[in-house]
């Protein structure tokens, strides 16, 4: 027989009544029945029951034992009474009788329980993380992350992409966060950076002549966290492609995604890629307040600023009169009550603003009647016009929200989900995508007017070198996203292959030649050498497989991951380095006041 087992806590049915078998694993829980001493012996693949009675020889033994002791066990299956069989687990129709015990680790007492349901502190859970990782949900959860890899490996193989490593030590990049630099012990004062993304690497895997790359690429970037962002690193399907435009990146990534979620969505609606929409940029923003959607809420925001104009209302009349100022409409079918409205005012207030108007419409008897601070304002004329062009009834609301876009667009698009969510809008059963296309290539800083890129810099503006001779905020970048249910998953564009257009792209973003050619040399000069039109994307590995375990909290399907000041509890990372480093790598802390 093996030394540790000869079959996993899951393996065991009615076949195996009467054999002797090993098992090996971690003491789930213990209890105590009138004598018999029943035990949930847990490993990576179940739980098996296994008892013992004082006729045992290692009775006890069996009595020492504690939660999460790892031991090794040697018995005999039996069949339970059948009633006493569990559906709920694979081995519920048997359980083991023990001859024979071999503790093969004691484990002190526990600063978090494995088994169960309870809840701790985030930080208890990272500073025990390898205790936290052997729960139930977190098994769970790493074994979806594996498999969903595996899954999205095999689905690129199969459409003709071949995977390719690239350095994880090399140049900075601008890719829109901080890097992680690295000093060079062989060139003192010369530092490395982590890579925030395989950019430049895999487009010069283009200019190599390799037709199709991927890579489960990990990377790198100094970042404030968030709930489903990581603050240091994570992992992304990178992938690039040679004489391709923006739909043929469209339809080969596509369909891997949609099939990662069909087969680890647990029975989750996904829409045919086919019909996955494709929505520009400042539409995404006008009708949903974000660039990255929640589809499955039907809400869609209108803009309404001409039944203001002029109107009573003088706080939103007023506004109008600036330049660049709009009043949207979110429309709340179903949401007709003062209480809901009054609920939503304060939902305002507590995201900062003084407050969301509304109008709601209910029926007293005399027909369709307008309601609320706003509809007193403007009078039945305008509120029946609202009511018209939002698609409105009896027992329906709309929520009001006015300025300058970029000023109110966040709270709106939170509202929107909040609206959607509390009236029961939103399908939850349902994954749903949507594409994101012609984001602007540049964006102009509010205070210096100073222009830059908005995004990724090293994307093929829309119309090429003539695109860049007008208004700079006027053109369109090959850019796209891909959103599900309100995340963004996947990043990319079809890249800027010409040298004259990258250097004027960069230009008019105040980057001269020479700083071009010094900070991106490599790909540069390699673009002088006939440069293939390509384009391709990458997408967040932890994001989908958050989605994918029904959580909104990333750190909750990364194996090790920071906690939120981007600390490594269990390894005390970051750490000071040792007066040898700093000496060895020509390096001097400043102490900070």
């Amino acid at each position: 027989m093996h030394a540790f087992r000869s079959h996993t806590c899951a393996d065991l049915n009615k076949a195996h009544v009467g054999e002797t078998v090993r098992l090996a694993g971690w003491v789930n829980r213990i209890r105590d029945h009138g004598g018999v001493l029943f035990v949930d012996l847990r490993d990576h693949y179940g739980i098996t029951q296994v008892l013992c009675d004082p006729d045992s020889p290692v009775f006890a033994e069996v009595e020492k034992l504690r939660a999460e002791w790892c031991v090794r066990i040697d018995g005999v299956v039996k069949a339970r009474d059948a009633s006493l069989v569990n559906p709920r687990i694979p081995t519920g129709e048997i359980e083991v009788y023990i001859k024979d015990l071999t503790v093969l680790g004691r484990s002190d007492e526990l600063p978090l329980q494995v088994f169960g349901d309870q809840e701790y502190p985030e930080e208890t859970r990272l500073r025990y993380r390898y205790l936290d990782l052997r729960r139930e949900a977190m098994q769970r959860n790493m074994t979806l992350r594996s498999d969903v890899v595996a899954g999205i490996r095999r689905r690129m193989w199969d459409k003709g992409f071949r995977e390719f490593q690239t350095p994880i030590i090399t140049a900075s990049s601008p890719e829109g966060a901080r890097d992680f630099l690295v000093p060079s012990r062989l060139h003192p004062g010369k530092f490395y950076a982590l890579p925030q993304a395989p950019q430049q690497f895999k487009q010069l895997i283009m200019v190599s002549g390799f037709d199709k790359y991927f890579q489960i690429a990990p990377c790198f970037r100094d970042e404030d966290p968030r709930a489903d962002r990581s603050p240091t690193d994570f992992y992304q399907l990178d992938l690039e492609m040679s004489f391709v435009e923006q739909q043929d990146v469209f339809d080969t990534v596509s369909p891997v995604i949609a099939g990662v979620f069909e087969e680890f969505g647990g029975g989750k609606v996904v829409d045919d890629p086919a019909t996955w929409p494709q929505i520009p940029y400042a539409e995404a923003l006008e009708k949903y307040g974000t660039d990255k959607p929640d589809l499955r809420n039907p809400i869609q925001m209108q803009v309404v600023s001409e039944h203001f104009r002029d109107s009573g209302f003088a706080i939103f009349a007023k506004l109008l009169e600036h330049e660049g100022t709009q009043i949207r409409a979110i429309p709340a079918p179903g949401g007709g009550s003062r209480k809901f409205c009054d609920r939503m005012n304060a939902f305002a207030q507590k995201e900062g603003l003084p407050g969301m108007g509304y109008i709601f419409w209910r029926d007293q008897g005399e027909g369709i009647e307008a309601a609320g601070p706003l509809a007193k304002n403007i009078g039945p004329e305008r509120t029946e016009a609202i009511r018209q062009q939002l698609g409105l009834g009896v027992g329906d609301a709309a929520f009001f929200l006015g300025g300058k876009p970029a000023q109110f667009e966040r709270v709106a698009a939170r509202a929107r989900d909040t609206i959607g969510a509390e009236l029961g809008h939103v399908d939850e059963n349902r994954f749903a995508f949507a594409w994101i296309v012609d984001f602007p290539m540049y964006e102009a800083d509010e205070e210096t007017g100073a222009i830059d890129f908005s995004h990724n810099p090293f994307s093929m503006p829309q119309g090429g070198m003539d695109a860049l001779q007008g208004d700079p905020l006027s053109v369109k970048g090959f850019q796209y996203d891909l959103a599900c249910n309100g995340y963004e998953l996947v990043s990319g564009a079809i890249r800027n292959h010409r040298p004259e257009i990258m250097f004027k792209a960069f230009e008019i973003a105040g980057y001269g030649e020479e700083e071009v050619r010094r900070r991106f040399g490599g790909m540069v000069n390699a673009f002088r050498f006939g440069a293939p039109p390509h384009g391709g994307c990458a997408a967040g590995i932890d994001r989908i497989v958050m989605l994918l375990a029904g959580t909104s909290n990333i750190r909750e399907v990364i194996m090790f991951p920071m906690n939120q000041r981007a600390e490594d509890l269990m390894m005390n990372a970051p750490s000071e380095p040792t007066t040898d480093q700093l000496m060895e790598l020509g390096l001097r802390v400043i102490p900070q006041d």
